[in-house]
């Protein structure tokens, strides 16, 4: 077998191992990956956050077109065109995956494709598409392999009649109705983009509302909007068993014995670390109950010179954390210095509606005992939204009282996943609702939002002066 020998061997080419292999790069360093793909990205690009952002656009245009005359709508009526659709998605990937690749050759990044397997803890053995094995020699490791689709034993997931949030994307046709398995991230966004394109869907699952992690107003108004659009959220449901009846139908089988049934399934129930075939598991890393590895603050693992990043280390298993987690990992695996920040991260939900959120929310205020004063913008106060036709959404400010420090911003609506870091830079300078009233933004933009809930925020604090900005506006 032959051997090369790196500074750095990284397993995984999603955003955690290729932020990792490129920084190292640009620190001087040889650095390498291992992915078992032709293309780049990992499943952040090929079947995750990409492809289903890239899909969610495509149902809002679609959706725009049909209302914006009846000529179009009656050109676009019947079946949304789903293999134009996802078309349009393929190209996006296309165009991130060679940005990628043209990114990792500029620096000098060696890139194996082939099953990887972690020999020792400074030697990997990848076995290519030809059955030829290959030895990567390297002072430092890092496990970068992300995560894949749960499944569950008494879900029949065929990726035909029944699919998971990877072979969702296989779909050539729009059906007629959808049952959605979860509540989390995944279900509700591939549940409202569908329900955008005008499918009937319907949302299971054992938990009272979707997104339980987020703040009361965050779901409700999530709810409302995907009421809207036809869908329907079936709650405190558990499922005993779902399987396709070998005619036309999906049939989900609750406890109880109440019987759903649709055109397709979509069994959106979580991801688990992909670690099948890798070897840390014959290493002896360590690993928590929920089968993630166990890292330190330096993302080194129990074995010195292995290390881990990504949602191979469980939570929050977001694409943005991966990535600023594989640069930390290189550098920390390399011994250079590791930059500051990076504690305050945003969470971005890209249902239809967009749903932001950045510092802490008022449920973790009232865990902590911190009394907040929270300002209130609706974003049919903010002429953007009314411009870009879509009145629907709200911004929500979350100060300390006694401070009028920020504390947190929440936002659902247009642009909202934008719209968050306005608040998360104020909340990082550790500036007040002041920031807001004092400086000048450009008009018209959503970032009105925050000068409306600033407003509403100085006016329950009792901050003279703003009485009459209230009047304007309807935070009264």
């Amino acid at each position: 077998m032959n051997a090369l020998t790196y500074d750095l061997v990284c397993l995984g080419a999603g955003p955690a191992g290729e932020n990792a292999a490129i920084h190292a790069a640009k620190a001087g360093f040889r650095a390498a990956i291992v992915d078992r793909e032709a293309q780049v990205g990992g499943a952040c690009l090929l079947s995750g956050t990409i492809p289903s952002k890239a899909l969610r656009e495509q149902a809002l245009r679609y959706r725009r077109l049909q209302g914006s005359s009846a000529s179009l709508a009656v050109a676009l009526a019947g079946d949304a065109p789903l293999s134009l659709l996802l078309g349009g998605v393929e190209r996006v990937v296309l165009a991130q995956g060679e940005l990628l690749r043209a990114q990792m050759q500029h620096h000098g990044v060696g890139l194996f494709r082939g099953l990887a397997r972690i020999l020792g803890p400074r030697r990997v053995e990848v076995l290519q598409l030809d059955g030829s094995r290959l030895v990567l020699e390297a002072r430092r490791l890092l496990i970068a392999t992300g995560s894949r689709p749960r499944h569950l034993a008494h879900i029949q997931v065929d990726h035909e009649h029944i699919l998971d949030s990877d072979s969702i994307l296989s779909l050539s046709y729009l059906p007629r109705s959808m049952i959605v398995l979860g509540s989390g991230v995944i279900a509700c966004e591939y549940a409202s983009i569908f329900a955008a394109l005008g499918c009937e869907v319907l949302l299971v699952d054992k938990a009272a509302e979707p997104l339980g992690f987020l703040d009361a107003p965050l779901r409700r108004g999530f709810l409302a909007s995907f009421a809207e659009d036809g869908g329907r959220y079936h709650a405190a449901a558990e499922v005993e068993h779902v399987a396709f009846d070998g005619v036309s139908q999906v049939v989900v089988r609750l406890e109880g014995g109440a019987v759903l049934r649709a055109d397709i399934a979509l069994a959106a129930l979580g991801r688990i670390a992909n670690l099948d075939g890798v070897g840390a598991q014959e290493l002896g890393l360590a690993m928590n109950p929920r089968g993630h590895i166990e890292v330190d603050a330096r993302f080194a693992t129990s074995i010195a010179g292995i290390h881990a990043a990504g949602d191979v280390i469980g939570p929050p298993a977001l694409a943005c954390a991966a990535a600023d987690q594989g640069r930390r990992a290189a550098l920390a695996a390399l011994g250079e210095p590791l930059p500051g920040g990076a504690d305050l991260l945003p969470t971005g939900v890209y249902t239809i509606p967009e749903i932001a959120c950045v510092g802490i929310g008022e449920s973790e205020a009232a865990r902590r005992g911190v009394d907040v004063c929270i300002g209130f913008a609706d974003f049919r106060d903010v002429v953007r939204a009314h411009i870009a036709g879509a009145p629907a959404g709200f911004l929500r400010l979350l100060c300390d009282r006694s401070s009028r420090r920020v504390l947190g911003v929440q936002a659902l609506g247009e642009s909202a996943t934008e719209l968050v870091h306005l608040g998360q830079a104020v909340i990082a300078a550790r500036g007040t609702v002041d920031y807001f009233v004092d400086h000048v933004f450009n008009f018209p933009t959503m970032t009105e939002a925050y000068r409306v809930a600033a407003f509403d925020c100085l006016r329950q604090l009792g901050v003279r002066g703003f009485e009459s900005e209230c009047r304007r506006t309807r935070c009264t």
